[in-house]
């Protein structure tokens, strides 16, 4: 069905004249003599199809007298002519290149799944391989190998080039959409309602798209965008790297920090058209540095929420894999995605613990993580999709300088352990969401105890005293609080070295997410 929707995407012939960017692409190499392609796509009837219209684009404008041919591969259909519908029988992956040999000149073969014989590194097919491109070269035939993940061994690195088939845009998921509406009778969904529709899908496959769409009317006879996007969190998931979070943190969450919220809002409205219009460029990202428990990882997920975009995590740890070249497809990928969803924020928390190897990858990892932090840094620099990205860390010693320098973020900050304001208002906000009054507490008494304490330590202190009021079947109250204070040793005295050695670098280098008392003085004069 799939297939179909997409072959009929615009009215007139059943394969439009008109090339996506990469389908230009493609034709240009073919028409250049390219005789090898690689593109990397999960989605093989897009593939299909891309290849149908780049076959009739050609076709249309060659002035030679034999048309080019389209052929495709599989180990289980073995070559088949998609003109003449003639199957030559070589489902063996030495055949099929044997076969490719005798067939006629401007021939362009899609071998599906091939990538899979490769990673064997059979010398005898490897050799093959290489001898059928030379010739191709010299007779206008091309190879393309399609394949969800890049798989090329050395031998073959310089023989192919290597492409990306992107997520669909909009118009090819308002194109699936307008399919699944037809299938299902409905004759008329209005605009706004479409477009919902088609921001939710942002992100999936055509394949993807349509099973969600089809799913959505199978369950509730409409198209919903919440069961759309639904869905969406579980396709992204499967890959384990990236996460499709459901925030309900806002700002107000935050106890403290009042100088970074009032930061994240003044750029709230930075991915409007309004902004645009403005002039105004994508924001690139924050990098957020401090003391472990201080609400780093609350601001990710409130930044979501005040951008009023999706929220994705990276998994940083779950790029890296141990066959040659799937660390640096695994980026890729997770960058494709963040990118089609976008407008959206991009979370990679504790960013150190991905990076810190990045400095002795060349005799630890064979240079592994110095590739994808350089594919990193470089998509960051150059990315013009509006992805917001937000890195914690809470080692700064172990981040790579290139990642400091000024320039790659809109701005460094550090999150500073919480002053007494900032620990009251973390106490009225923690009382308040055990469902507790905060009146029936000494919030002043209360951080002044709390020196000291981080916001998850707080939080655990409170939590602490509900279960000793709970078996002494009483209420939580400020007595319970301080006798669960008594033994509780706080981050900062455990960690009281690397903490102070922390400030020091901070000084100068980051700015304070909180406002620093001399600051508010100065603001309160100006006023």
């Amino acid at each position: 069905m799939l297939n179909t929707i997409l072959n009929n995407a615009a009215s007139g012939p059943a394969i439009p004249c008109a090339l996506s960017a990469l389908g230009q692409k493609i034709s240009h190499y073919i028409q250049a003599g390219y005789p090898g392609l690689y593109l990397v796509s999960p989605e093989e009837q897009r593939v299909e199809v891309e290849l149908k219209r780049v076959l009739h684009h050609l076709n249309q404008n060659t002035k030679e007298t034999e048309n080019y041919q389209l052929c495709y591969w599989s180990v289980v259909d073995g070559l088949v002519n998609t003109q003449t519908k003639q199957v030559t029988s070589a489902n063996d992956p030495l055949d099929v290149l044997q076969a490719i040999g005798e067939q006629r000149e401007r021939t362009i073969t899609l071998l599906k799944d091939y990538h899979l014989f490769l990673e064997e590194a059979n010398p005898i097919l490897l050799r093959k391989f290489k001898d059928v491109l030379a010739e191709g070269k010299t007779k206008q035939k091309t190879i393309l190998l399609s394949g969800c993940r890049l798989v090329l061994p050395p031998e073959l690195e310089r023989e192919l080039t290597v492409l990306d088939l992107d997520l669909p845009g909009r118009e090819e998921l308002r194109t699936v959409l307008k399919g699944i509406l037809e299938s299902a009778g409905i004759s008329s969904m209005e605009a706004e309602a479409q477009e919902k529709v088609i921001d939710a899908a942002g992100g999936l496959t055509t394949t993807e798209a349509e099973n969600a769409f089809a799913l959505s009317f199978v369950q509730t006879r409409a198209i919903d965008p919440i069961m759309v996007a639904r869905e969406k969190a579980l396709a992204v998931k499967k890959n384990g790297i990236l996460e499709l979070i459901e925030t309900k943190e806002s700002l107000a969450s935050i106890g403290g920090l009042d100088a970074l919220k009032d930061w994240l809002l003044s750029r709230n409205q930075a991915y409007s058209q309004k902004a645009k219009d403005y002039g105004l460029p994508s924001p690139k990202g924050v990098l957020i540095i401090g003391i472990p428990g201080t609400g780093k990882s609350l601001t990710a997920k409130a930044t979501a929420k005040a951008f009023g975009v999706p929220l994705l995590k990276l998994d940083a740890g779950r790029i890296f894999a141990g066959l040659v070249g799937q660390s640096e497809s695994n980026l890729r990928s997770a960058i494709q995605t963040a990118e089609a969803i976008a407008p959206c924020v991009l979370w990679i928390d504790e960013i150190e613990k991905a990076l810190s190897g990045s400095k002795s990858s060349g005799s630890t990892d064979g240079g592994t993580s110095a590739r994808v932090f350089g594919s990193f840094l470089s998509w960051m620099q150059e990315k013009t999709a509006p992805v917001f990205v937000v890195a914690t860390a809470n080692d700064v010693s172990q981040l790579p300088p290139e990642l400091l320098r000024k320039g790659r973020w809109d701005e460094l900050w550090w999150v500073d352990l919480p002053n007494p304001s900032e620990r009251e208002t973390i106490w009225d906000i923690q009382i308040r969401r055990h469902a507790r009054n905060p009146k029936d507490f000494d919030l002043v008494q209360l951080a002044r105890a709390t020196e000291g304490l981080t916001g998850s330590e707080i939080e655990a202190v409170f939590i602490e005293a509900m279960f000793l009021a709970f078996d002494e079947e009483q209420q939580p109250s400020d007595l319970t609080v301080a006798r669960v204070l008594t033994d509780f040793v706080p981050l900062s005295k455990i960690m009281a070295e690397q903490i102070a050695s922390m400030k020091h670098w901070a000084k100068g280098r980051a700015r304070p997410a909180t406002t620093q008392s001399t600051d508010r003085k100065l603001r309160k004069i100006a006023a």
